[in-house]
């Protein structure tokens, strides 16, 4: 399948996605990428968002993403991701209250309080949420 690269995704507990694709697209710690069959090899940090792809039938694939590390070469991506979750797998009523917790830690912080760990929980629940609700989009 000259048109198609393969794609695995792979946290520390489980591999995700094992599947072919004619397209990826990756979010990049600078912004998303787009992947296409006989891209140029790179390795790149991996951010929180959501990891679309097509598959052989055409179908559109997502997945939310957090923090890790992609191999693309010409012809195969392999995301090493501290966590990944199809759509299916995600719960949409605790990815909500997750965000609504994140967002309630932001707004009571005191000036000047390192927000990080909270901005960060905000970005992957409303990942999580992005994800559940596009799904079969």
């Amino acid at each position: 399948m000259a048109n198609m690269i393969k794609i695995e995704v792979v946290t520390p507990e489980k591999r995700v996605v094992d599947d072919q694709a004619s397209e990826v697209t990756i979010p990049g710690a600078t912004g998303y990428l787009g992947i296409l069959p006989g891209h140029a090899p790179l390795i790149t940090e991996i951010s929180v968002g959501e990891i679309a792809y097509k598959d052989s039938q055409g179908a559109r694939q997502l997945l939310a993403v957090a923090w890790g590390f992609a191999e693309v070469l010409p012809d195969k991506v392999t995301v090493l991701a501290e966590t990944a979750e199809k759509a299916t797998d995600i719960d949409l009523e605790r990815a909500q209250q997750a965000r609504q917790r994140a967002e309630e830690s932001i707004k009571s912080a005191a000036t000047g309080t390192d927000t990080s760990d909270a901005t960060n929980a905000l970005k992957r629940a409303e990942s999580r949420i992005k994800v559940a609700k596009d799904e079969g989009k």
